[in-house]
């Protein structure tokens, strides 16, 4: 489940980034409980101003265990970037999120593809993307993106979400309504 960002959950997140195996792939990355409430309240007005997206991660029992966002958005494209504390990993938290999210960007907040920038060291996030059926290596299809992320080296592969793949394929994924006035 997603939700707005607040301030009350700094502590929480700021804990969970902080772990060895997490801190290093976030991309806002704070060193001081200061910093998180700091970085936080930018977010937020960020997000008031229409230049990101940004929401808390939530566990069974509402409680925050990451974050997911879109970032760097320019002619109705984004840079996605999402973390989940050490306890929550291979948990399926990172894939409902990212359903939950991409509902929400592609279908009220108009936007027509997510790009993700991947680590090729990054072996945890490597399996993720793999795992997004409507995912694609986008290095070749984005040249200009994909320069301009790798800048200093090939250090980053470069994958996209399209609104119309990533549709298509819930359209044929989950379960059809069924009318219940239907007869057999």
């Amino acid at each position: 489940m997603l939700k707005m960002r607040d301030l009350h959950e700094v502590p929480v997140l700021f804990e969970l980034m902080s772990h060895p195996e997490v801190f290093p792939f976030v991309r806002e990355k704070a060193h001081t409980m200061d910093e998180c409430y700091f970085l936080t309240r930018k977010i937020i007005e960020a997000e008031a101003n229409n230049e990101a997206i940004s929401r808390t991660i939530l566990d069974e029992q509402l409680h925050p265990i990451g974050t997911i966002g879109l970032y760097d958005m320019e002619e109705n494209h984004g840079f996605l970037a999402t973390w989940i504390g050490k306890p929550f990993f291979g948990k399926g938290f990172n894939q409902r999120a990212k359903t939950q999210f991409l509902d929400e960007v592609f279908c009220t907040k108009g936007m027509d593809g997510v790009f993700m920038k991947v680590r090729t060291s990054n072996t945890r996030s490597i399996k993720a993307v793999l795992k997004l059926p409507y995912a694609t290596l986008a290095n070749e299809w984005y040249p200009q993106v994909y320069r301009d992320i790798n800048q200093s080296g090939s250090v980053y592969d470069l994958f996209v979400i399209t609104k119309d793949h990533y549709l298509s394929y819930q359209q044929f994924s989950r379960p059809a309504e069924t009318d219940e006035e239907e007869v057999s």
